[in-house]
């Protein structure tokens, strides 16, 4: 029997991809990680969640072990409509569904809007589990660039125009992360965020806002794309989630949207839940001071960034530059001339990781020069130590040696 014989049609194409997380570079034991995305180890709130389930155990006992779960659950969705108001939305229960990550927000959407023959806009570059993502579902795609000012969307327009003039198919759907990007840090203006939502009106698209990092401010929060909408008109579905702010572990997300968009996506989600870590997720916020930790958690990123930023400075060649985040995770180098994956085993042997520009690029040579390093998970030392490390090699790759 051959296993593959049995593969939908639309499956097969999908799989000609590469793998999922194939981006991820081996990294040996001992290397400083500024390669990972994940929250600073002591942000995440260990001794709150042991607290918060035995306290949810101890009160409702079996209840939330079940399908059903507990009340708490629905908790989650005014908590998560009470942080929406923060990004300056006003959402109903109705127009809310918590989902397992914000991954999973992504996929249900692509499920329910788009086919083999959908043209999807992407930044460039772009998150690469979303590019993955789409890839399963179509092959049709728009890539515009992206700047320090965020995505280009001049560039948008005039593709828009050109295709429109040609005749040839417009995109569905616009996916973009407008609020420090992954993998760049940047953050789209205020004109283009405009800008995009009259583009959205005038070629008839949707726009999928991924707002992972939104809350992770350094010093002043930003409105959402999803809050500019005119009217009933359903154009944005905003994409959040906790995992930056909280725990990934935990996969909390969730989709904003008009609520003909979220029963649609409610029917292919069913019972794909995790009511314990829902109810669980729950009981953190309703027993922790989250105000508190909103501050501690953006002063502690805005004083690793500012670290990063100074080492970069100190160690690096004059060649390379980068863009300087006001939130979020990463900072973007440009390492001109280089192949930042071919520089990854020398950095490894170093005992320093990043993420090689490639991969978030639809067309992998675009982003050949570039790499994404993150401050969020290393300490402080491991940072200069790191950037250090890092800069010895990058000088040996520009200067040949």
């Amino acid at each position: 029997m051959n296993p593959e014989s049995f593969f939908s049609k639309d499956i097969k194409p999908a799989l000609q991809n590469d793998p999922p997380g194939e981006w991820m570079p081996a990294i040996p034991a001992d290397c400083i990680r500024l390669s990972s995305g994940y929250p600073d180890p002591g942000l995440v709130p260990v001794e709150e969640l042991k607290e918060a389930v035995v306290k949810l155990l101890e009160e409702e006992k079996d209840l939330p072990l079940h399908y059903l779960g507990s009340k708490k659950v629905e908790d989650l969705k005014v908590f998560i409509q009470c942080l929406m108001v923060e990004r300056f939305m006003l959402i109903q229960s109705d127009e809310v569904l918590v989902t397992s990550g914000a991954c999973q927000a992504i996929d249900l959407i692509a499920r329910v809007l788009i086919d083999e023959e959908t043209v999807v806009a992407v930044e460039s570059p772009t998150y690469m589990e979303a590019l993955e993502i789409f890839q399963n579902y179509t092959s049709h795609f728009i890539s515009v660039e992206v700047d320090e000012n965020g995505l280009r969307t001049d560039r948008l327009e005039e593709e828009l125009s050109e295709r429109k003039r040609k005749g040839l198919k417009l995109p569905k759907v616009l996916y973009t992360i407008p609020t420090f990007q992954n993998p760049t840090g940047t953050t789209m203006t205020e004109e283009r965020r405009a800008h995009v939502m009259k583009l959205a009106y005038e070629y008839d698209f949707l726009v999928i806002e991924d707002d992972a990092y939104g809350m992770v401010y350094f010093d002043q929060g930003i409105g959402s794309l999803k809050s500019m909408k005119r009217g009933k008109d359903p154009r944005v579905l905003y994409v959040g989630s906790l995992s930056k702010i909280v725990a990934p572990g935990m996969r909390i997300g969730w989709v904003a949207a008009e609520k003909e968009f979220i029963q649609a996506l409610s029917w292919f989600k069913k019972d794909l839940d995790h009511p314990f870590s829902q109810a669980s997720m729950s009981s953190i916020v309703e027993n922790t001071d989250l105000d508190s930790h909103f501050i501690t958690l953006r002063k502690v990123y805005r004083e690793k960034c500012h670290l990063l930023l100074s080492e970069l400075k100190k160690h690096l060649p004059d060649s390379v530059s980068w863009y300087v985040p006001e939130g979020g995770y990463f900072v973007w180098l440009k390492v001109p001339g280089v192949d930042t994956s071919n520089m990854l085993d020398q950095a490894a042997a170093e005992g320093v990781s990043y993420v090689p520009g490639k991969y978030f690029f639809l067309n992998q040579e675009d982003g050949l020069e570039y790499l994404r390093l993150s401050f969020s998970y290393a300490n402080e030392s491991d940072i200069s130590e790191g950037v250090k490390r890092l800069g010895k090699v990058i000088r040996a790759s520009v200067s040949g040696v």
